[in-house]
Formats: structure tokens, C-alpha cells, sequence
């Protein structure tokens, strides 16, 4: 299947019959936005390797213990767009389920919980959270900078 960034995101994706693929969808999969196709649409792979290495600089400039980034796969939101628990008993989930992101999760050494990272143009999102994405905790969510691919 051919794509707008060069990926094979469809050819594993689970729920390729609910968009079509990449193309089908212009770059729009299921009816939300994908930052991938937006970059490479935008700038072609010059600009898609520029943004996903900008993103991955800021995730490490962040100054996370055990947080190293080395790499970003693009991601579904429905996949990582857990519900974080609030102090006020509600919970709040802050991505799109339609979106496609960048993203990774990152095991921390001796610890039984992982960081996840999830992050477009607009915003990064880092949290924490053990098997399966159980407890989640939101330890950054914020804007990006004036850089913003």
C-alpha cells in the first residue's frame, strides 16, 4: 500500500477496513489527521525526517529520568489515548482517537512501569503507567515551542 511519509502503517493496522489506507483516506485515516502525511505532503521525506528528529530532541531536552528517546513510530490515537484519572474523581483522555501521532513507549530499567510519549505538531504528552497501560499518570503536557514542525 502506498502512503503519503513512505510507512506501511496499513499493512499492520488492525482496522485498515474502517479507512481504506492512506491514500483512500487522503491521508486523512479514519477521518482524522495524520502527522506524517502532513509533513511529507508539506516537504516532502526532508521535511518529515526534520520534524520527527525535532520532536524526538525535545522529548529528550524535557530531562526525564530514564527518558531517552531514540526513535517514533506513528501511532493511533485509539491505541495510545488512555483515560488519566483527575483529583477530582473524573478522568480526561487529551488525544483525538482519529489522530495519528508519534510516539514510542519507553521501559524504564528496574521499574515495572513504562513511559509512554505521544506527541503532533502542537503538543507533547509524556506519562507513565504499568502493564497494558493500567494506572496511567500524566507527568508532561504541554505546548511546543515556537519550533513546531
Amino acid at each position: 500500500m502506498t502512503t503519503y511519509c513512505g510507512a506501511d502503517c496499513c499493512g499492520g493496522c488492525p482496522r485498515k477496513a474502517d479507512c481504506g489506507g492512506c491514500e483512500a483516506a487522503d491521508g486523512r485515516p479514519f477521518g482524522g489527521r495524520c502527522i506524517a502525511a502532513e509533513c511529507a505532503r508539506r516537504g516532502g521525506a526532508g521535511e518529515l525526517a526534520r520534524a520527527k528528529q525535532a520532536l524526538i530532541d525535545e522529548f529528550n531536552a524535557l530531562g526525564i529520568p530514564q527518558l531517552r528517546v531514540s526513535d517514533l513510530n506513528l501511532l493511533n490515537g485509539f491505541y495510545v489515548n488512555l483515560e488519566y484519572p483527575l483529583p477530582n474523581g473524573g478522568t480526561v483522555k487529551l488525544l483525538n482517537d482519529a489522530d495519528i501521532y508519534w510516539g514510542n513507549q519507553i521501559e524504564r530499567p528496574g521499574n515495572d512501569r513504562c513511559y509512554g510519549i505521544v506527541g503532533d505538531e502542537r503538543h507533547l504528552l509524556v506519562c507513565e503507567y504499568g502493564c497494558n497501560g493500567s494506572d496511567p499518570e500524566i507527568l508532561v503536557y504541554q505546548k511546543r515551542g515556537p519550533r513546531t514542525p
